[in-house]
C-alpha cells in the first residue's frame, strides 16, 4: 500500500497493494460468509485489501516473536499511521482521515482476527476505537494541535487507565484522585490492567478530582510520558494476548498541567459513558470476527486431517459441528453490522451495544473451543492460530464489561 501522505485527495480511500504484497487474508474471511452481505462499499473493500498487505508484510512475519517478547513494537503503529490505519477519525486538518465511518474499523477487526493477529491487533484497535475518540471529542484547540497530529501519525500511542486494584465495574468508586493545585492537578494513585500500558505516550486518566462525590467527581487528565511520579509497573504475565502489552500503571504526586484537562472538571463519568458503546462494539466486531477466522481454519483443516482412512470432514459430527457454528457466526453478523450502521447513525443504544458485546464474546469463546477440538492435539500447539485464539478469547467475556453486567444492562431497558 501506499502512505497515506501520497494520496491526500481520495482521503480514506485506500490504494490497493501490489500483487506480491497481498496476502489473501481478505479471501479467506469471506470464504464462509454469505456473498450478499452489503454492508461495506468500494472505499472500504480498497481499505481492505491494502490493510490486508500491510498485516502480511509488517506483522505477520514478526507475530509469534512479539507473542515471545509479550510486546510489540512502538514502530508498528507508526507504520500503520503512514499508511492510514490509525487515527481514521481524527480530522484532516490533523493528519487523520477525517471520518466517523465506524465501517473502516471494523475493516481492521475482521483483518487482524483472520491473520489470527491477537495481542498487537487490540493495541490497535485500543488506540483507534476506545482512545481517539475521547481525544478527537473533548480535545480543545490547543490540545487537538498539539496531540493529534501525533495520534493520527501513530508517533504518540495511546492507552486509558480507568481500572484500579480492587476496583473493576464499580468506576464511581475508583482511589486516584487529583487535587488542584494553581494550575497543575497534583495525580496519585495505582491503575491496572492497562492496554498498551508500556508503550503508550499519552494515557487519560480517570481520577477524582473531587472525592466526596461518586460520579460527578470523576474528571479525565491526560498524563503524558516522562511527567515526574509516573511510572509502569510489570508488563502483566497473561493467559493469552501476549503481544499486548497490559502494565500496571502507578502515579505518585505527579503534576499534571490543568491544560491536560480533557473537557470540563467533574464531567468524566459522563464521556466515559458516552464511549462505551463504541467500546463495546469495538470488542463485539473482533468477538464475531475471530468466531469466523477459526471456523475458516477448521474447514480447511478437517478436509485434510485424516482419521480412520479418511478426512475428518466426512463425519457426521464433524458437519453438524461446523455447520451449527457458521450459522451461529452468520446470524450474529447481521446483527453486529446493523449495530455498526446505528452506531455510524448515532442511534446505538446501551443495551444494544451490551447485547452485542455479549453475545459476541461468548460466541467467540464457544466457537474457537469447538472448532480446536476438530483439530485434536495439535489445537493444543500454540504454533497453530487457533491454540492462540483460544487463550486470547477467555478475557474478551470480562473486559469492557463483563457478561454478567452486560446482562444486567439489557435487563435495565427491559425494564426489570
Amino acid at each position: 500500500p501506499e502512505p497515506r501522505r501520497a494520496a491526500p485527495a481520495v482521503g480514506l480511500r485506500a490504494r490497493s497493494a501490489a500483487t506480491d504484497l497481498r496476502s489473501g487474508s481478505c479471501d479467506r474471511y469471506r470464504s464462509t460468509m454469505s456473498t450478499d452481505r452489503q454492508h461495506f462499499t468500494d472505499d472500504h473493500d480498497a481499505f481492505r485489501s491494502s490493510f490486508a498487505a500491510f498485516v502480511a508484510k509488517e506483522m505477520t512475519p514478526h507475530y509469534l516473536d512479539w507473542e515471545r517478547d509479550g510486546i510489540a513494537p512502538r514502530e508498528l503503529f507508526a507504520a500503520a499511521g503512514r499508511y492510514g490505519f490509525v487515527g481514521m477519525a481524527v480530522p484532516e486538518q490533523h493528519g487523520g482521515g477525517g471520518t466517523s465511518d465506524f465501517r473502516f474499523n471494523q475493516v481492521l477487526a475482521e483483518e487482524l482476527a483472520s491473520a489470527g493477529i491477537g495481542g498487537a491487533g487490540l493495541g490497535i484497535t485500543l488506540h483507534n476505537d476506545i482512545t481517539t475518540p475521547y481525544f478527537v471529542e473533548y480535545c480543545n484547540d490547543e490540545q487537538a494541535a498539539r496531540w493529534l497530529p501525533g495520534i493520527a501519525s501513530g508517533d504518540l500511542i495511546t492507552a486509558i487507565a480507568m481500572t484500579e486494584p480492587g476496583t473493576g465495574s464499580d468506576l464511581a468508586g475508583i482511589a486516584t484522585t487529583a487535587v488542584r493545585d494553581g494550575d497543575v492537578y497534583v495525580l496519585n494513585g495505582t491503575k491496572t490492567f492497562i492496554t498498551n500500558g508500556i508503550n503508550a505516550d499519552l494515557v487519560i486518566v480517570a481520577a477524582k478530582t473531587d472525592p466526596t462525590q461518586r460520579h460527578a467527581g470523576i474528571s479525565l487528565l491526560v498524563v503524558e510520558r516522562g511527567m515526574e511520579g509516573f511510572e509502569r509497573g510489570r508488563n502483566l504475565d497473561k493467559i493469552g494476548l501476549h503481544s499486548q502489552d497490559t502494565a500496571e500503571l502507578f502515579f505518585t504526586d505527579v503534576r499534571v498541567p490543568a491544560a491536560n484537562l480533557l473537557g470540563e472538571e467533574g464531567s468524566g463519568f459522563q464521556y466515559l459513558s458516552a464511549n462505551l458503546a463504541q467500546e463495546r462494539l469495538s470488542i463485539a466486531v473482533t468477538g464475531v470476527a475471530s468466531a469466523r477466522a477459526a471456523l475458516d481454519w477448521t474447514v480447511d483443516y478437517v478436509k485434510e486431517r485424516t482419521a480412520f482412512g479418511k478426512p475428518i470432514s466426512s463425519f457426521q459430527n464433524t458437519k453438524f459441528v461446523l455447520a451449527e457454528v457458521k450459522t451461529e457466526v452468520d446470524v450474529t453478523q447481521a446483527y453486529v453490522d446493523q449495530c455498526v450502521r446505528r452506531l455510524n447513525e448515532g442511534t446505538l443504544s446501551p443495551a444494544d451495544a451490551a447485547q452485542a458485546k455479549y453475545w459476541c464474546t461468548e460466541l467467540q469463546n464457544r466457537a474457537v473451543d469447538r472448532c480446536l477440538q476438530l483439530f485434536g492435539g495439535y489445537g493444543f500447539m500454540t504454533e497453530y492460530p487457533i491454540a492462540r485464539a483460544y487463550a486470547d478469547a477467555r478475557v474478551t467475556t470480562i473486559y469492557g464489561g463483563t457478561t454478567e453486567v452486560m446482562k444486567t444492562i439489557i435487563a435495565k431497558s427491559l425494564g426489570l
